[in-house]
């Protein structure tokens, strides 16, 4: 530390110090009270530290997470917190998140997931249209080397690049209709082939 910091933290205690101080005088007819009420607040304090640098494994445990039975051929995933239902699927050895959207045709890359999955922009080249809930979008149509949903793996998969904002690719039926059954039931996304 340097002289400067040594003499920021030395002004700290002792400004510390003297706020204690007069709260101890302030407070002297009950004292005991005021001690235990210091107590309660300061292991409020700690439990917010301790939640606030625990969330990543507090979150890892409420979010609800895709189960995948290889030797069943399933995949189940549970609903989101926010009605929709999630899957991660590998593309070209690349994780990607992405909404089941039944209303969908096609798979809906972000331009950040293409990029991420290895699409140059000599392969995105936006000359289609789609008709979107937000009105007309022009999408980019591409080839997708490998798509893999758990032991699923499926070649040359056709896709489409979004060039308008999305906050996730979507997963339409084109690439649902691969499986065998897809069931929603009892808040849970049951595929099987």
């Amino acid at each position: 530390m340097s002289a400067i910091e040594y003499g920021n933290l030395a002004y700290l205690l002792l400004l510390g110090a003297v706020v204690a101080f007069w709260f101890v005088v302030q407070n002297r007819q009950s004292l005991n009270k005021t001690l235990q009420q210091g107590a309660v607040w300061g292991l409020i304090f700690v439990g917010v530290i301790a939640a606030v640098g625990l969330w990543g494994d507090i979150r890892q445990t409420v979010q609800p997470q895709q189960l995948v039975m290889s030797e069943a051929g399933r995949i189940e995933v549970p609903r989101g917190p926010d009605g929709h239902y999630y899957l991660m699927l590998d593309i070209n050895d690349t994780p990607v998140r992405f909404v089941v959207d039944t209303g969908a045709t096609s798979m809906v890359l972000t331009r950040v997931d293409a990029a991420r999955v290895g699409l140059k922009e000599d392969d995105v080249i936006f000359y289609s249209e789609a008709m979107t809930a937000n009105g007309l979008v022009r999408t980019a149509p591409v080839r997708l080397d490998d798509v893999a949903l758990g032991p699923f793996h499926d070649r040359d998969v056709r896709a489409f690049v979004n060039e308008g904002e999305m906050s996730k690719s979507l997963l339409g039926m084109d690439y649902l209709n691969r499986f065998a059954r897809l069931e929603i039931n009892n808040g849970r996304l049951i595929l099987e082939r």
